[in-house]
């Protein structure tokens, strides 16, 4: 079994394996590298998909456990943050893990806390660090969490939403998955190339 194979997740664990992952991705510092976006657009998909087919996910429940993954895990990874957070974030031996905490310390300084959590959410394995950084840097429990909510909800619906109505207009879209993935994680990281753009014009201004 691959845990960065996304269709083959869905296929064993369906709802539950959606929940798991989403919350290891944006809770545990280990879920870094499990495949968020992807999943998440394959779930969309699998809800378009015949009720009597056997991978077939319900629409309602698949969005339900989505957010459910992606909320618990964020408020996780913000607690461990204020628990244990340098000692979880430095680590010189994981240099994947390190270049990620530099981006999302980037992210953080340079929109302010609210802005940083939600554009998080679109980036991969910055969503994964920011939570803790979150937490370690002393962001207020209440406003990370209306911030986090905000920008994980967006983010979890908004792709299966997608892949949803993709895999209803679109029939056999599933043997085009891997380029659409692709396209799929360009995408999320529009927000925050959009942002970059804006901040070096207004710094050149």
């Amino acid at each position: 079994m691959s845990l960065l194979d996304p269709q083959h997740l869905l296929a064993t664990f369906g709802l539950v394996g959606l929940f798991a992952v989403l919350f290891a991705e944006t809770g545990l510092l280990v879920g870094f590298f499990l495949p968020g976006d992807s999943l998440l657009f394959s779930a969309g998909i699998l809800t378009a998909t015949s009720a009597s087919d056997t991978a077939h996910l319900p629409l309602g429940a698949a969005m339900a456990a989505a957010a459910a993954g992606a909320l618990a895990g964020a408020e996780v990874g913000y607690l461990i943050g204020r628990r244990a957070g340098p000692a979880l974030l430095d680590r010189p031996d994981r240099p994947r893990l390190q270049a990620g905490v530099r981006r999302a310390e980037g992210v953080l300084e340079r929109y302010g806390y609210g802005k940083a959590v939600v554009l998080a959410r679109f980036i991969p394995v910055v969503r994964t660090l920011m939570n803790p950084l979150a937490g370690t840097v002393g962001m207020r429990a209440g406003s990370f969490t209306l911030w986090q909510a905000a920008g994980g909800l967006v983010w979890s619906l908004g792709l299966i939403f997608v892949g949803h109505e993709l895999g209803a207009r679109i029939p056999g879209i599933d043997t085009y998955l891997l380029p659409i993935i692709a396209v799929v994680v360009v995408v999320s990281l529009l927000p925050f190339a959009v942002e970059l753009l804006r901040a070096r014009r207004r710094s050149a201004s």
